[in-house]
């Protein structure tokens, strides 16, 4: 059957959306890997399935470009929180996704807050492969007595995150680091590789290696990873302007439930049918 999707960004990281609460959508890894080739499918970082729930309005499944599914993207759920409620007419939506139920509101004219919940910060929950400090693991690039890059921090998303502190993130090895550590033996489910620079207490500058996607424009998780990360070790406020290569998000860290609330914009690209 023919299915129609929307196509969507959100700060440029874009997404094939898919309503499938009227009829079920489960495309293998092939498929969403034919859907997201950019030469010669519709093209997108991440394929995103609105199904039914009883638990919330709507249900959301999420796939990388390479085809495998992933617990979280927090652009998509700004967009998927929006198409909520554009539909219910209301200012808040909810949505079950591997990584709990998150909340969405809006937050201005085609802007939303999203709700992400709390970050896991215990190594078995990022996963790691050893017992380690999370704030700064035990891992480095480059030589030994003059490391690149060394001691990241890592989180939890509902996916896995590393996050390193750079001098500068526009001369950082992006693409040469992020594949290698995305795959890094120290992460049996691979990572979303960050590369932070701390620009003032409240403004940090990232780009992000995305597992599955590789470089993409903005990563929302990531985001809300790399404030975590650098509030951890003191290195920024709680709250603060993430500068991504497509724009702007703002994340905060509540002091008052320990929940990460990411805002930021989105797009309406176009709309389609499957092939």
């Amino acid at each position: 059957m023919s299915r129609p999707f929307l196509k969507m960004n959100g700060l440029g990281n874009d997404f094939v959306v898919v309503e499938a609460r009227s009829a079920p959508f489960a495309p293998s890894a092939d498929e969403v890997r034919a859907i997201a080739d950019r030469e010669r499918g519709i093209g997108c970082d991440q394929i995103v399935s609105i199904d039914p729930s009883t638990r919330a309005d709507a249900a959301v499944r999420f796939w990388n470009a390479d085809g495998e599914e992933v617990g979280a993207c927090g652009n998509a759920s700004r967009c998927v929180g929006w198409l909520l409620m554009e539909a219910s007419g209301r200012d808040e939506a909810s949505f079950e996704t591997q990584a709990g139920i998150l909340t969405a509101r809006r937050a201005g004219e085609k802007r939303i807050s999203v709700d992400m919940g709390e970050p896991g910060l215990d190594w078995k929950q990022i996963p790691l492969e050893e017992a380690m400090d999370t704030r700064g693991v035990e891992l480095q690039v480059g030589p030994i007595d003059a490391p690149l890059l060394h001691t990241p921090g890592c989180v939890s998303m509902g996916n896995p995150h590393v996050v390193f502190f750079v001098e500068d993130a526009e001369t950082a090895p992006v693409r040469e680091v992020g594949p290698m550590i995305e795959h890094h033996r120290l992460f049996p489910e691979g990572v979303n590789v960050g590369f932070a620079q701390i620009k003032a207490r409240d403004r940090i500058r990232l780009k992000v290696w995305e597992r599955g996607a590789g470089l993409t424009k903005a990563c929302g998780t990531g985001a809300c990873a790399a404030l975590v990360a650098a509030a951890r070790r003191g290195l920024t406020d709680r709250k603060a302007t993430l500068e991504l290569d497509g724009g702007d998000l703002v994340i905060e860290w509540r002091e008052s439930d320990g929940h990460v609330i990411m805002t930021g914009g989105l797009e309406l690209e176009f709309t389609g049918v499957l092939p």
